[in-house]
């Protein structure tokens, strides 16, 4: 985005923002009616748990039949808001995503800049979660908007990474264990803190070091002047001798022979005084030049311990990165990505590959020991689900919103990973497993919209897509915002301000 006047264009913005936010006041009040008359009564508040203390989210997930997020840490939901999805043509894409930027005061690069506060963007085409009116149904151009404050609290919870579910149906993930599913390698909780135990030894031996360096240096400094001052009275007691020497070699007289022969013996003691004043400063002055050779061989040798103990800590320290794993039935392949990047892929073998698997989303969703891990499953249902769950919604409540998502199938997400066979060489290399490490098993390829600076991103191509069909992908480094306030874009956690889980 070209660069703005900040005159004449500021007011303009802050206008706009404000119009929006009446005219928002105005939908809302609008809305509020409209749903009142159709349902007799409000839209349904913020919820958020109380029987817990809440945990930091691991994801979220977005249903489009209820119209509701509802964000969960590793043992269950903790909080839950409705929200306003893609209009007819412009729906919200239904599938997998992770937050990849967050801007807490954004202007859209679309929609004549309309504000966007607390944007949480999933794609780089533009789909994101922000704050907006919610009029109770689906209104946007495919964004998923949320409640004003509820975006602002989400916002200050959410890291880079986080996973976003857009699901047809509203699911909840349950527990899951299976051979299948990574475990930790033993003992690398362990090794990590011993490497950043040993960097940061290592990191304080350097510094004492360069310290012992600075104060040998300052010696040296101090040592320097006593030695010029006793050389320069050398000197001055070297030509006073042969001042005396001239002067001797002149004299006529008996008297004048000895006055020079006692200025020639005291200038001769003179300097030989000198000398060995010279002598002791010098040697004195070259035992302080050593120790700061020394020094800073010592302190070469400790930057060099420090910068390889480092690298061995953040090498261990990438490992314990989230590691994510996506099996794609259409491809038959296994891909790897971790920090945005993608390490590799691989060949894999599906049981019966022209029958679908579905698409399921295992996460690994705490530590419960040094070499083991919990896991959670949610499973996308497609919208056909949606009609047969509306219709049993209704046989229930009046409202599908006052409903606990459904539970995923366990048995169901079972027998997709029991159709999998991954080759060991593969799995020898998917060794760096963490919390928040995650397999994903689908029918669908990757999207177009993974790459640079995503996390993998699937489509479910039975849904409707609208919303990002007409959108075309940007690289990251094209958007350009006027009030940068919020966390800034993604880079590698190993050198810059990345937000690692």
């Amino acid at each position: 985005m070209p660069s703005r006047c900040v005159s004449s264009k500021f007011w303009r913005r802050r206008l706009q923002a404000a119009c929006a936010a009446v005219a928002g006041l105005l939908a809302l009040v609008a809305a509020g009616n409209d749903a009142a008359a159709r349902s007799g009564r409000s839209e349904r508040p913020v919820e958020t748990v109380q029987s817990r203390s809440a945990g930091d989210p691991i994801m979220a997930i977005v249903s489009l039949h209820n119209q509701r997020i509802t964000v969960y840490d590793a043992k269950g939901w903790i909080l839950r808001a409705p929200v306003s999805s893609g209009t007819k043509g412009r729906e919200t894409p239904a599938g997998i995503f992770s937050i990849i930027q967050k801007v807490e005061e954004h202007y859209s690069n679309l929609y004549d800049d309309a504000f966007m506060p607390h944007m949480q963007r999933i794609t780089w085409s533009g789909i994101a979660l922000h704050g907006g009116v919610l009029p109770g149904r689906p209104a946007s151009h495919g964004c998923v908007r949320l409640p004003y404050d509820f975006a602002e609290r989400l916002f200050g919870e959410t890291k880079i990474g986080m996973r976003v579910i857009v699901a047809p149906t509203d699911v909840a993930p349950v527990e899951i264990a299976h051979p299948l599913l990574f475990q930790p390698k033993p003992g690398a909780v362990a090794l990590a803190a011993a490497r950043a135990a040993e960097a940061q030894e290592a990191a304080k031996k350097a510094a004492n070091v360069k310290l012992a360096v600075a104060t040998a240096s300052r010696e040296v400094t101090a040592a320097t002047a006593p030695m010029r001052t006793v050389e320069n009275l050398k000197l001055k007691a070297a030509a006073q001798l042969a001042a005396a020497e001239a002067a001797l070699g002149s004299a006529k007289s008996a008297e004048e022979k000895e006055q020079a022969e006692s200025a020639k013996a005291q200038a001769a003691a003179k300097l030989a005084e000198m000398q060995t004043q010279w002598e002791a400063a010098k040697a004195d002055l070259q035992q302080k030049l050593d120790a700061v050779a020394s020094a800073r061989e010592a302190a070469a040798a400790a930057e060099a311990a420090r910068y390889l103990a480092a690298e061995a800590a953040r090498k261990i320290a990438r490992e314990l990165q989230p590691m994510s794993v996506l099996i794609s039935r259409k491809t038959q392949k296994l891909y790897v990505r971790q920090a945005f990047e993608a390490v590799f892929e691989s060949p894999v073998t599906i049981a019966d590959p022209d029958r679908p698997i579905g698409t399921h989303v295992f996460t690994a969703a705490e530590r419960t020991s040094d070499d083991h891990l919990r896991w959670n499953v949610v499973s996308l249902l497609s919208s056909k689900h949606a009609e047969t769950a509306a219709a049993h919604d209704r046989a229930r409540a009046s409202s599908s919103r006052d409903l606990e998502p459904a539970p995923t199938d366990l048995n169901a997400a079972k027998a997709a990973l029991d159709r999998i066979t991954i080759a060991q060489d593969a799995l020898d290399r998917i060794t760096a497993i963490a919390p928040r490490s995650s397999l994903i098993v689908t029918d669908e390829p990757l999207s177009a919209e993974t790459g640079k600076g995503t996390e993998f991103v699937v489509l479910l191509s039975g849904e409707p897509q609208g919303g990002i069909k007409k959108r075309r992908r940007s690289t990251p480094s094209e958007f350009r915002y006027p009030y940068p306030r919020g966390t800034p874009f993604w880079r590698s956690p190993f050198g810059g301000p990345f937000q690692s889980w």
